[in-house]
């Protein structure tokens, strides 16, 4: 056997026993969501029925798409914060072009363009120029939110367009579409990761970098089409809100950045690179938008549901730390 087959088996065995890691991570989260509807079901009368449940996966699926592409870009080595401002820069976009005569999905087209057109600078300035992507995403995020504020003079606009409004507040076999279009999305997300190249390639690179390039891995690539993929998902995610919304405000999901990053980590992806699972992600995604309905339910201030959302986010990298600890021992 080659050293270069070696390795490439080495791979895969490690990626089997992540796989399976992650599976055991998940089994936790699951309990945990189980226990905390359990919880809240118990506190209000109004929690467990069928229609609030609809309702909390219908709210969080805007959410759900940044955090599920936002998952494989950490996962190798990657970071992206200016996602939350892209989407709202893609409702404006949207609403904007369609005052000015644009056919709606035209409109949407050019948005989701422009969102690609961001990721991927984020990306050659993460990958090629090797700037540090906290930093590269910060400004671009700067950028972006501006942008949007800059267009609209901070004014919230109308979108009020039937076939469009749909795809926010539709609902197929009574389900919600956007609850729908974030479960494929997760769906096609696993099956890359476990079942492609592409999905190996992502782990390798993000749990050893230098590796992954000795044995000539397309690192950059991989990473700038991640970078992408994240983009494309903050414009989608803005589609959505502003259908859901029927109006496009340029900030409309800036204050939910933090809930993306916190959703990927309390799901189990680490900082450091090389370990995560989209369905932890969306199963965390589930348990914070769960806990601000209950909490909401029970009259709760939102401001505690701020202080909450900043706990769990320092709760879930202390684990992830802690994790990583236990690993290198």
């Amino acid at each position: 056997m080659s050293v270069n087959s070696a390795s490439v088996s080495k791979r895969r065995f490690d990626i089997g026993k992540l796989v399976s890691g992650q599976a055991s991570g998940v089994l936790i989260l699951l309990a945990f969501y189980i226990v905390l509807l359990i919880v809240f079901s118990i506190l209000s009368p109004f929690f467990l029925s069928v229609r609030n449940m609809l309702a909390i996966s219908s709210n969080v699926a805007f959410i759900g798409l940044m955090a599920a592409a936002g998952t494989p870009l950490i996962i190798a080595g990657g970071l992206d914060l200016s996602v939350a401002a892209l989407a709202g820069l893609a409702g404006v976009l949207i609403a904007l072009l369609n005052a000015a005569g644009v056919p709606i999905w035209l409109a949407v087209g050019v948005a989701l363009g422009v969102g690609a057109m961001v990721g991927l600078a984020n990306g050659v300035l993460a990958t090629t120029l090797k700037l540090n992507p906290l930093i590269v995403t910060l400004a671009t995020m700067s950028i972006v939110g501006g942008t949007a504020l800059i267009l609209t003079g901070g004014l919230t606009k109308p979108l009020m367009v039937p076939g469009f409004n749909w795809i926010g507040s539709g609902r197929l076999l009574g389900v919600p579409v956007p609850a729908i279009l974030m479960i494929t999305v997760y769906v096609l997300l696993a099956l890359v990761l476990r079942a492609t190249h592409f999905g190996r390639y992502v782990y390798a690179i993000g749990g050893n970098p230098e590796a992954a390039r000795l044995i000539g891995l397309p690192a950059k690539s991989v990473l700038l089409a991640l970078y992408v993929v994240s983009a494309l998902s903050g414009a989608l995610a803005g589609t959505m809100l502003a259908a859901m919304l029927g109006a496009a405000a340029p900030a409309a999901a800036s204050p939910h950045l933090l809930t993306v990053i916190a959703a990927i980590i309390l799901g189990g992806t680490s900082l450091a690179g090389g370990r995560g699972s989209v369905w932890g992600t969306l199963l965390a995604v589930l348990i914070l938008g769960t806990l601000n309905n209950g909490l909401t339910l029970l009259d709760v201030s939102s401001f505690w549901q701020d202080v909450t959302r900043g706990v769990v986010l320092i709760l879930a990298v202390g684990v992830d730390q802690l994790r990583l600890q236990l690993q290198s021992r």
